[in-house]
């Protein structure tokens, strides 16, 4: 094992092999992110979502992908062309995976790719028991993906942001305020369809928790970009309460607490989960 991940993975605690195989995943995507940032991807792209709450700001969930946005538009964006360094760096860390860009199937302004390896290897890697990997298919993949969008909504803000390991890199992310926005959005807009995303709820409730204040001007061009309000709507901070109420009327919130529950340990925090519950707490939304 490396010595760099031996040193990252004391900061887990592990209990079974589903915490083993996050642990592993979330230095995998640390390892990727000092990757793009060696790669100079971040003179173009921030970091957002779910993972870059975790690991900048300590969100107690794992979370699945790697979500990015250009600064500004730029429709031919190149993604592959950060793959040569990317795959180089990861690979100096002993991690054996590939990086395939998705080819588009449709217009869109999301590129996307995939970093993927043997989960049963790289279990073997990180924890070197026999026992742990042994219950793993050899037919398992850890998959890593990572999306930027490369027409993003105006307005939103951003800082930089520093990690010591894997080696010192830097980020550049979205701010708590932009961050916000996107989760509101994501809250207010998402097609959750049959499958209702937790996650979001508790994402919402982290930032209401932590006193962040949403980018409102960035949140109206996100909704603006879902055609869920027109262009020449005010959307002001008392609209944007309303349709979260609506939305949090519309929740079933069993299968709300079914989606998040794999992703956090301590599932006592989901039983308060009702309309008036979100209801109440969006009374403290604050904009900026």
């Amino acid at each position: 094992m490396s010595a760099v991940i031996e040193q990252m993975l004391k900061s887990y605690h592990v209990e079974n092999i589903y915490d083993r195989k996050n642990a592993m995943k979330e230095i995998m995507q640390e390892i990727v992110l000092c990757g793009l940032s060696r790669a100079g991807f971040f003179k173009k792209a921030a970091f957002y979502g779910g993972t870059a709450l975790r690991i900048f700001y300590g969100l107690d969930r794992f979370s699945e992908d790697l979500d990015f946005s250009l600064e500004a538009e730029e429709l031919d964006f190149d993604l592959g062309s950060y793959f040569p360094v990317l795959e180089k760096e990861v690979k100096s860390f002993g991690l054996n995976v590939e990086i395939q860009e998705k080819a588009k199937t449709k217009e869109s302004t999301i590129r996307s790719a995939f970093l993927k390896g043997s989960t049963k290897e790289h279990l073997l890697l990180f924890y070197a028991d026999e026992k742990v990997a042994g219950s793993v298919s050899r037919h398992e993949t850890v998959r890593i993906k990572f999306e930027v969008d490369v027409n993003p909504p105006a307005y939103a803000t951003f800082e930089h942001k520093y990690r010591l390991l894997p080696v010192p890199y830097e980020v550049k992310m979205y701010d708590m305020p932009s961050l916000f926005a996107g989760k509101i959005h994501a809250v207010i807009c998402r097609a959750w369809q049959s499958r209702i995303k937790g996650r979001d709820l508790y994402d919402y409730i982290f930032y209401l928790s932590r006193g962040a204040a949403v980018n409102q001007k960035h949140l109206r061009e996100r909704l603006i970009d879902s055609k869920y309000i027109t262009a020449d709507a005010d959307c002001s901070l008392n609209e944007t309460k309303k349709m979260l109420a609506e939305r949090f009327d519309s929740i079933d919130y069993v299968q709300a607490r079914r989606d998040v529950e794999p992703f956090i340990h301590d599932t006592s925090v989901l039983d308060a989960w009702s309309s008036e519950f979100f209801r109440q707490i969006t009374d403290r939304l604050t904009a900026i």
